[in-house]
């Protein structure tokens, strides 16, 4: 067990002992990690920012019902998972198009003052987020909780309820199914990542 785990535990008993204000320490440690998360998910910082304070409300309101047999950041992201599945759904049923909105986070995130450098990093993220977004759910699931969560494959199988073997082959056959979306839709970048 990681000190962190332990510190981890240690404040939320003394959370639940009454101690409420010491709520905004865990919000400190996490916020980049819930924030980073529910992007993924999303795609839109104002929606992210809304799930990401919604998960750590909800984290409150059930911080009683954490049980300690996992790792605290292993709990916090299945309700921040699940917040965003849930939001993923309803959005889903709604008609209109993203698309513009899209075009106009990217806009704003290519504002001055950025090197060609910086630029460039950017463009390749979100290039692979796209790719990403394009995915099934579940693969995109599990590469979200391997590379951005760095949770465990043992964590994973937890969040997602399956085998850790299971979540091994789930993760490898994303990464193949990711690879395959850049080598195909986005062929000549990836091309030129490589010179």
């Amino acid at each position: 067990m990681k000190a962190s785990d332990t510190d981890d535990r240690v404040l939320i008993r003394r959370i639940l002992a009454g101690e409420q204000n010491l709520f905004a320490e865990l919000v400190d440690r996490y916020q980049s990690m819930v924030f980073t998360v529910a992007m993924r998910y999303c795609g839109n910082r104002e929606d992210a920012e809304e799930l990401a304070q919604s998960a750590f409300v909800k984290a409150y309101q059930q911080l009683a019902a954490y049980r300690g047999d996992a790792k605290f950041t292993t709990w916090l992201y299945t309700i921040v998972s699940s917040l965003c599945l849930s939001f993923l759904r309803k959005r889903r049923l709604d008609t209109h198009s993203l698309d513009d909105d899209r075009v106009f986070s990217m806009a704003d995130r290519l504002d001055g003052g950025l090197s060609a450098n910086q630029l460039e990093s950017k463009s390749k993220v979100k290039m692979v987020q796209q790719a990403i977004a394009r995915l099934g759910t579940a693969d995109a699931q599990v590469l979200t909780l391997f590379y951005q969560g760095e949770q465990t494959l043992d964590e994973i199988g937890q969040i997602m309820g399956i085998d850790p073997n299971t979540a091994k082959v789930k993760l490898h056959r994303a990464r193949g199914r990711l690879k395959t979306l850049l080598e195909n839709e986005y062929s000549q970048e990836v091309k030129d990542w490589k010179t």
